[in-house]
């Protein structure tokens, strides 16, 4: 009998479960995407903000990209092409 009454309280909290995700999960999901947009717009905006507050209107920036070291290519070893012969 307790193998039972366990096996219908399994199935019931299933069916409750799923029950209550088919009407919470749309609010949920709503929610969770209206935080991540303010979360990118104060990103977005934070960025955006602070470009503008070190450029002055009318003045040209060039933003050059960081100078990487080049790895020599001398470490890699020679490069030998194989053609296979039937």
């Amino acid at each position: 009998m307790g193998l039972l009454k366990t096996i219908f309280f399994i199935v019931l909290f299933y069916y409750a479960f799923k029950f209550l995700a088919k009407l919470f999960a749309p609010f949920l999901i709503k929610k969770a995407a209206e935080t991540i947009q303010k979360k990118a717009e104060q990103q977005y905006g934070g960025a955006q903000q602070e470009q503008k507050s070190t450029v002055s209107e009318g003045e040209t920036v060039i933003d050059k990209k960081p100078g990487g070291q080049q790895q020599s290519k001398n470490s890699v070893g020679e490069y030998v092409d194989f053609e296979e012969i039937d």
